[in-house]
């Protein structure tokens, strides 16, 4: 028979089993005496149901106490970072289009590693990619798993949104001051202390990484640094500028900053359909398709997909790149998950958004494909503008000010629908409230069957705003899902 002083060590629920086994091999012994097979079979089962624990105990003297694990907290903690990280980056300039992904990214990277010790079916990333050094935790010492994360988007976002407004400097400020005084009297000032320290350990270590990328990390400075669109200029088909606009292209060494899951075979896709001024050529069809949707009028469905998607603005709405982040918090409410499952979430899309933005920024400057407006003005309409408003500003017939091909709206909304589909699952339908009771454009929620329905909606969305063809949005959609499978293809699970 075993111990009591050993059964004193794990799960109260284990240890129940086993004495229920103990109790039916006392009261059969010939049970095990027909077997010599089932005898050791049973003799390792009892061993490894000890083992396999999930969660660690504290023993000191006579008293035990139980470590508690990410799961058995409710996600709070990050849904409301996620909430003030998207109320933050509404305001954010030049985190269109590539750095607003890759700072969630990083912060749910962070916020991963610093509780993955509570975490017991997940694998850190330590090591992982060069330079990739954190902080190991004690896996003997109690830590408040909320505390930690709470500490480490403290430390980190302030410093990815440095030049935040006062106002938004106070909304990070009160977010950690909010969650530090619900767990002070709460947690023992041991715990309390430890807690803190890991998470912003973790976070310390993971901004002293994002440092090491050259072109990624304080991008957003200038998001127009080093590309001479003038000297790719070669031909009709080639991207130029157009008004209203800066006049210059945005983003175009981002394709170069550091990617977390795929390798460089994917950071090109696939090629676009060849250029030609011919009428009965496909791009012809697929120009004549952009100029069809508003011309003379848009309809009212093609303005509310349009414009609920559209995220383009800054001041408006969050970013593109961010969308299935707000997506997927709404996904932890309604679905009351817990705190592992919102930490894994927003690593999982932030990673997955992160890598198709830079995948998908180095194949626009690659394939350096004009936009619809141009086209449809050099070869069928000179009077044509597209759909794409900004109500704060006035300023109509908007087109992104960068290459078209592929659309960038639909590889990071592809790549974070196949990350929420792979954590939810894959016919998950819901109704996005993104942008309910919005003012200035039409954001009335609209109800999907599907993540991936979300995502192919989000990318045919452009065409009838008029900056996309739709080879740019069909090709975004499937390289967005190709990216998003490398990501949750990493060693994420044990």
């Amino acid at each position: 028979m075993i111990s009591n002083k050993i059964l004193r060590k794990y799960n109260p629920k284990i240890i129940s089993g086993a004495l229920l086994l103990q109790l039916f091999l006392f009261l059969n012994p010939n049970f095990i005496l027909m077997n010599r097979t089932l005898k050791s079979f049973i003799g390792l089962f009892i061993l490894t149901i000890f083992i396999s624990s999930c969660k660690k105990d504290i023993v000191s003297g006579d008293e035990t106490t139980t470590l508690k694990n990410v799961s058995d907290y409710n996600n709070d903690v990050i849904f409301e970072w996620n909430e003030t990280f998207l109320a933050v980056e509404k305001y954010a300039a030049g985190y269109r289009p590539g750095p607003a992904p890759r700072a969630v990214a990083y912060l749910g990277l962070s916020a991963y590693e610093a509780s993955i010790s509570g975490m017991p079916d997940f694998n850190s990333f330590n090591q992982y990619w060069s330079g990739f050094n954190i902080p190991v935790a004690d896996a003997n010492k109690e830590y408040c798993w909320p505390l930690v994360i709470n500490a480490s988007y403290d430390y980190l976002m302030p410093k990815f949104f440095v030049k935040a407004n006062a106002e938004n400097q106070e909304l990070m400020a009160n977010t950690a001051k909010r969650f530090y005084e619900k767990y002070k009297s709460e947690v023992p000032q041991e715990v309390y202390d430890r807690s803190v320290l890991r998470g912003k350990d973790v976070a310390e270590a993971v901004w002293n990484w994002s440092k090491t990328d050259a072109v990624g990390h304080d991008h957003y400075l200038d998001p127009f640094q080093g590309y001479d669109w003038t000297t790719k200029y070669k031909k009709d088909g080639d991207w130029l500028p157009t008004v209203p606009g800066p006049g210059k292209p945005m983003g175009g060494v981002w394709g170069k900053a550091r990617t977390l899951a795929i390798k460089e075979d994917l950071r090109v896709c696939r090629p676009p359909i060849v250029y030609s001024a011919d009428s009965k050529s496909h791009l012809y069809a697929q120009a004549v398709e952009v100029y069809a949707q508003n011309t003379p009028t848009l309809s009212y469905e093609g303005e509310w997909i349009g414009e609920f998607w559209s995220d383009d603005l800054v001041g408006l709405t969050f970013s593109p790149g961010v969308r299935f982040l707000a997506i997927g918090n709404q996904v932890l409410k309604l679905e009351k998950s817990n705190l592992e499952t919102a930490v894994f979430m927003t690593a999982l899309v932030g990673v997955s958004s992160n890598d198709a933005g830079i995948a998908c920024w180095n194949s626009k400057y690659y394939y350096n494909v004009e936009r619809p407006e141009s086209y449809i003005k050099r070869v069928i309409d000179p009077t044509w503008e597209p759909a794409l408003y900004n109500p704060l500003t006035g300023d109509a017939g908007i087109s992104p000010s960068f290459p078209a091909y592929p659309s960038g709206h639909s590889t990071m909304g592809a790549a974070g629908a196949e990350a929420l589909g792979y954590i939810f699952g894959y016919n998950y339908s819901m109704t996005d409230n993104c942008h309910k009771n919005a003012t200035g454009f039409e954001g009335t929620p609209r109800t999907f069957s599907s993540f991936e329905e979300m995502a192919n909606e989000n990318g045919w969305s452009r065409v009838p705003l008029g900056v996309h063809f739709r080879m740019d949005c069909e090709e975004g959609v499937r390289y967005g899902k190709e990216i998003g499978r490398a990501t949750h293809n990493l060693p994420w699970k044990k």
